[in-house]
């Protein structure tokens, strides 16, 4: 980690658009220590029969037919920021495209030392990722990442069992790709929200339907997996969650002030109130019931239907 270096590649940052993203990468990984990747047979045998199991138990628990990606990586720290680049560059292009500074250059500094910053935060501290390449051109295939040094040194923080923490991490994961895989039509309906909010912030509005939508769509993909995780997992894993939120609430007033300018504590409300979404589902008709919420985009809950599951029973005759 050197975080001259890091500065430095961020005053250094040129070009025509307003971030440089070649810029980002040297300057968050500067400030990132990459981790070790120096796993054992056991280890790697390990993260390919979680992955493998949590396959076979999501598809059994939730009816629900998917494939994994082929990109299925366990990185180190600055594997998962090069990965991610890729990912930001391609969300924030219709921005940059269309972005009109009075000090352009000023503005360019400034927005790959947030970009940066945000990436550094991220890298050292995400365990796992599905990566549904939204907004990707091509044929490019969806991604499933462990960040291999971040899930070692938590386990360790957190004083739980490694193998175990690191399964839960993959349950989880795992589920994301059983929603996506079950729903070829959801990557283009959070697409098409993305791309319509974007849109009305470039000509100086805010299109509030487009991303009310993209919430409630964002609840669901989260509560769902909570639900189908729960159900799936080998044992109850309150302990870990209990641990994990305890340190997420923690640490110091940058580390705070990181997650508030991140949103993370909104990802933390939709999977508490998709949860509870899903869970009422659940006991009334089972999660083959809600899994019938991938089956078209019409059957995912509005916004009412979250705080009201009966009403979606209802409509969607589950």
């Amino acid at each position: 980690m050197n975080l001259y270096r890091s500065v430095r590649a961020v005053a250094g940052a040129s070009g025509t658009g307003v971030i440089d993203w070649d810029a980002v990468g040297d300057a968050a990984k500067a400030a990132t220590d990459p981790g070790s990747l120096d796993l054992s047979p056991e280890e790697r045998a390990g993260y390919a029969a979680d992955v493998r199991d949590a396959r076979t138990r999501l598809r059994t628990v939730g009816d629900v037919e998917f494939e994994l990606p082929d990109a299925i990586e366990v990185q180190n720290r600055h594997h998962w920021i090069d990965a991610n680049i890729r990912t930001f560059e391609r969300v924030m292009r219709p921005l940059e495209d269309r972005a009109d500074g009075i000090f352009p250059g000023v503005a360019r500094t400034v927005n790959t030392g947030t970009m940066a910053f945000m990436l550094s935060f991220l890298g050292s501290n995400v365990l796992g990722q599905y990566d549904p390449l939204l907004l990707a051109e091509g044929d490019d295939d969806h991604g499933l990442y462990f960040v291999h040094p971040n899930i070692r040194r938590v386990a360790d923080q957190l004083n739980v069992d490694y193998p175990r923490f690191r399964r839960w991490i993959a349950f989880h994961e795992v589920s994301h790709a059983a929603e996506f895989g079950a729903a070829p039509w959801l990557s283009g309906h959070l697409e098409s929200r993305m791309e319509r909010g974007v849109d009305a912030l470039t000509e100086g509005s805010i299109d509030r339907d487009a991303f009310r939508e993209l919430d409630t769509a964002m609840t669901a993909v989260e509560g769902y997996a909570e639900l189908l995780m729960d159900r799936a997992f080998d044992d109850d894993y309150e302990d870990l969650r209990r641990k994990l939120d305890a340190r997420r609430r923690g640490g110091g007033p940058l580390a705070q002030l990181a997650r508030r300018l991140l949103g993370l504590g909104l990802k933390r409300r939709q999977y508490e109130r998709g949860a509870r979404f899903f869970e009422s589902v659940a006991e009334v008709r089972g999660v083959a019931a809600a899994s019938k919420v991938w089956e078209q985009p019409d059957n995912l809950p509005t916004e009412d239907e979250l705080d009201d599951p009966g009403l979606w029973l209802a409509r969607v005759d589950a």
